[in-house]
């Protein structure tokens, strides 16, 4: 290590250095580096700064027991200058040959010498670098040593970018591709690109041929093509052209026929050839070069985006380089097959890359399972810096993507480009000029400006929008399935993609933790179990993962579906499949860092609302009195590989048993690929339910894997009025009190009247990426959970989580603070509180007060609603609850905790602290 940069003025790279490391891999991988400290210097920004002042939180700050909850903790962190060395041999059989170095991802600035001479610096986080040893290099031995740099300096993309940023697991010094040295001809192919021509069953082959010390050069190119992942080997004739090089330098153009029977390249049907490129000399001198390529024109028609002339639909999420195992990008094929395969099973056909791009191994594999990608520029121009205010950033940006262009143009998985994520600075004239300049250089694939959120100004020629704006769900108002984003798209004239759909958090998975094994720990996952259990709730943990997370299920099947029957929408981009575990910890995914799933949504049951066909539901609502109608439309969105022609959809209505209510089958008719395809209604009269049930109705493509369904609450417009022997009352007054005194029961309405938990704001709609980024932005919980085998619920059909029925009942309700209750007590309904507060909430509780015993709710519940079935069937239920003799609280508490509820604010607050980060944190210029 070279904290000091003393290393070039001392000439390390002429002496010997004394330790041993691992390559490829990275420092930390190495365990070398600096101890986390508080007084660390991350690359990140750290919005939420209490962790450094709040009491709760002192023992999280101690040496031996620091965890910090912003992301996860390496074994070792450095920033700064490293130097590497290594002896290698250089055959007497490479006498005459061109030598190239080549390091696959070192991180990120490095400068090479070979012996006691500086062969070449370059800086990139998006390709290999490549440098030539001097020509003639004697054989046997020599010293090859590196200084990589992982700082930022001169050129800053931006400390949160994932390209290098510690939120991403995180800004590595070392190497941690494939490392080699190669021998090959003097004349050599510089470039080879492919353009494929389907109109003209074509392929236009664009190579630079380059010569060592400018040699003259002239002799013969051959190419030749053939498929070798298709069923039958497609053989493509070979071309063979003459060459001539004058200068050491020459372009040409090819054209290659691909024959009459062309394998086209889609999400179905990746067919891909391989393109083998000979020179050969006429001195003899050889070269050969190898091209994977795909043929298919991605394009924007219109407001739609088409490949190979069909309309296509992006279902995507965004990859934020979450690897929890090493800190840096998988570099082996298999490893981002795996990635790609778990996300088709998902349904889903995409993937942006957030200011990263991968390696070359990703778009391999993304090639191989057809997989549509968006790769940016490792740039987020945002915390930090700016583009196009004539900054180093700005060239840097054209370099990476020109870099970008070169080395995995070819790849047909390579649709989609843009400069990186949500800039600033006067960014309408930069990204302008950039989409021009790519749309004239590259036509192979469409170009963004940017992806941003729907504050950023539109970049007025982007060949497709990646926005947010026309997302998200109105849940808010009563949930339905009837309204769409077309109003939020109707200015754009392009393909709109919706700009990281979702977000919506679930509670950790604590089994988690032992899945690091690793470079890195999720001490922030530490942090958060030790916290809920100083909290009273250790034991509830799973019971917290999986009932959020089937109201996180629940919000992304209602939020895509949205998307899929709006008309001229043309993908999302979820904020993610998968979880992000920087920026505060963001546990925003179906499926955990290492992309497993998480045990409440199987991937068979997400791609039934986000797949390449989905049946969808257009209702008002989803909770009916059983005096009214369902009165329902069905539609298809319809974007696989062909129509589907005569295609028979059934539906049918049941009950929670299994027993079929109701069904029928539309006419047939054929499904032309595209979405807002109406099929037909449903009419369910509700008269014949008699009591409060859950309905659920699934809709079917017969024949097809394509299915749908929907869960539905009828509730009796007329409940029985009950003679209730308890006191109702909305305070808790002296009348109150002496009842419960004297042996009596209270059902105790405190809606609206709640002191120690007012702060907590709950809606039915779960935490937004986290509370930690956002600075305890509301919402702050995570659902409900409950019992459905509570007998307070018998007469209220539940699961143990949030559903549909629930949004009149929780969403805006004020929640309780028990932080004072008996230890082991816990609620009827307890919301679910964000992980990094972790308190004890109630919506509904009982308890035995004095020598009586109390029910009391903060959700609205009372013997004089109105208008909400599902509130009246839940205080139907808690009333008989009470009259019978099963109402019997298992918990004691003083009456004056209960009455401090209304009276006094919870004693631990959420407090910033700073507006900004920690002074210690952040970083120092040069000038202070």
């Amino acid at each position: 290590m070279d904290a000091g940069d003393e290393g070039i003025k001392a000439k390390w790279y002429s002496s010997v250095l004394s330790e041993t490391v691992n390559l490829p891999g990275s420092m930390a991988e190495n365990l070398k580096g600096d101890d986390i400290t508080l007084k660390t210097k991350w690359t990140g920004s750290i919005y939420d700064s209490s962790y450094f002042f709040h009491p709760r939180l002192e023992k999280y700050r101690k040496p031996g027991n620091i965890k910090i909850p912003f992301w996860l903790t390496p074994a070792k962190h450095y920033t700064g200058a490293a130097w590497y060395q290594k002896d290698v041999e250089i055959p007497a059989s490479w006498k005459d040959k061109r030598v190239v170095l080549s390091l696959e991802y070192p991180h990120s600035e490095t400068r090479v010498w070979i012996d006691h001479v500086e062969i070449g610096t370059q800086y990139t986080f998006v390709v290999a670098q490549n440098f030539e040893l001097p020509i003639n290099l004697k054989p046997g031995k020599h010293t090859i040593t590196l200084l990589i740099d992982n700082r930022i300096k001169a050129i800053n993309v931006g400390q949160d970018s994932h390209s290098l940023t510690d939120h991403t697991q995180g800004n590595w010094n070392g190497v941690v591709g494939k490392m080699f040295l190669q021998a090959g001809s003097p004349v050599y192919f510089e470039d080879v690109q492919v353009y494929p021509d389907l109109k003209e069953k074509s392929a236009k082959v664009k190579i630079e041929l380059k010569s060592g010390d400018h040699l003259a050069s002239k002799g013969r190119i051959t190419l030749s093509a053939k498929s070798f992942n298709t069923n039958n080997i497609i053989q493509v004739k070979p071309v063979t052209v003459p060459y001539q090089l004058k200068n050491g330098t020459g372009l040409l153009e090819i054209d290659l026929p691909m024959g009459d029977k062309i394998a086209t390249w889609d999400e179905f049907d990746p067919a891909l050839y391989r393109l083998t490129a000979t020179l050969l000399a006429d001195d003899g001198k050889k070269d050969e070069k190898e091209i994977q390529f795909g043929m298919r024109e991605f394009k924007a028609v219109g407001r739609s985006f088409e490949i190979n002339g069909r309309p296509v639909f992006l279902r995507g999420t965004v990859n934020n380089c979450e690897f929890p195992l090493t800190g840096y990008p998988s570099m082996d094929v298999a490893a981002w097959e795996r990635i790609f395969k778990i996300s088709k099973a998902h349904g889903l056909n995409h993937m942006r890359f957030h200011s990263w791009c991968p390696p070359e191994a990703a778009f391999i594999a993304a090639d191989l399972t057809g997989f549509y990608l968006q790769p940016e520029g490792p740039s987020w121009a945002n915390h930090g810096t700016s583009i196009g205010e004539g900054k180093p950033i700005d060239q840097f940006i054209y370099d990476e993507t020109n870099r970008m262009s070169k080395n995995y143009g070819n790849y047909a998985s390579f649709c989609m480009m843009a400069y990186g994520n949500e800039p600033r600075g006067r960014q309408v004239e930069y990204l302008t000029k950039f989409n021009n300049y790519w749309k004239a250089k590259d036509s192979r694939r469409l170009y963004t400006g940017a992806s941003v959120g729907g504050s950023w100004p539109v970049i007025p020629n982007n060949e497709f929008m990646v926005r947010a704006g026309a997302r998200g769900l109105d849940w808010g108002n009563k949930p339905e399935s009837i309204s769409n984003y077309a109003k939020q798209i109707e200015q754009f004239t392009v393909p709109f993609v919706a700009h990281e759909m979702g977000q919506y958090c679930v509670f950790p998975n604590f089994e988690e933790i032992k899945k690091y094994t690793g470079v890195y720990k999720a001490k922030n996952f530490e942090m958060f179990q030790e916290d809920l259990a100083d909290h009273d709730m250790a034991d509830q943990a799973k019971d917290f993962l999986m009932a959020s997370g089937k109201l996180q299920a629940l919000c992304y099947k209602n939020e895509i579906e949205k998307a899929l029957r709006t008309p001229n929408y043309n993908g999302f981009q979820l904020l993610s499949l998968n979880d992000y575990p920087g920026q505060g910890t963001a546990l925003v995914g179906v499926l955990d860092a290492f992309w497993d799933e998480k045990g409440y949504i199987t991937a068979k049951e997400f791609k039934r609302f986000s797949n390449s066909t989905v049946p969808l539901l257009k209702v008002p609502k989803f909770v009916y009195t059983n005096n009214e109608i369902l009165n329902a439309s069905i539609e298809v969105a319809h974007f696989g590989q062909a129509p589907l022609v005569n295609a028979k959809i059934s539906w049918r209505i049941k009950d929670v048993s299994g027993s079929i209510l109701e069904k029928g089958t539309f006419d047939q008719k054929s499904l032309p690929i595209g979405n807002c395809i109406q099929i037909g209604d449903i009419r369910f009269a509700l008269n014949s339910i008699q009591k409060a049930t859950q309905l659920n109705l699934e809709v079917s493509i017969n024949g097809t894997k394509f299915a749908n369904d929907w869960n539905f609450w009828v509730y009796p417009a007329e409940l029985p009025k009950l003679k209730t022997s308890f006191y109702y009352t909305e305070q808790l007054d002296d009348q109150a009190r002496k009842i419960l005194d004297e042996g009596g029961n209270v059902f105790l309405n405190v809606a609206g009247k709640v002191v120690k938990g007012k702060e907590v704001v709950q809606t039915f709609l779960p935490v937004f990426w986290n509370t930690s980024w956002f600075k305890m932005r509301p919402p702050h919980t995570l659902g409900i959970l409950c019992d459905p085998k509570n007998p307070a619920l018998e007469n209220f059909p539940t699961e143990n989580h949030s559903d549909m029925q629930w949004w009149e009942i929780v969403n805006k309700a004020q929640v309780m603070n028990l932080e004072d209750f008996p230890s082991g007590f816990r609620p009827i309904i307890q919301p679910i509180d964000t992980w990094f507060l972790n308190r004890r909430l109630a919506l509904v509780m009982e308890a035995k007060v004095g020598k009586g015993k109390l029910l009391i709710s903060s959700a609205n519940l009372s013997p004089n609603l109105k208008d909400v079935p599902a509130a009246q069937q839940l205080y139907f239920s808690l009333e008989k609850y009470m009259m019978s003799e099963k109402f019997n609280p298992k918990y004691e508490v003083a009456f004056e905790t209960v009455k401090d509820i209304f009276e006094s604010p919870s004693k631990i607050q959420f407090n910033t602290f700073t507006k900004d980060s920690p002074d210690e944190l952040k970083p120092k210029s040069k000038n202070n």
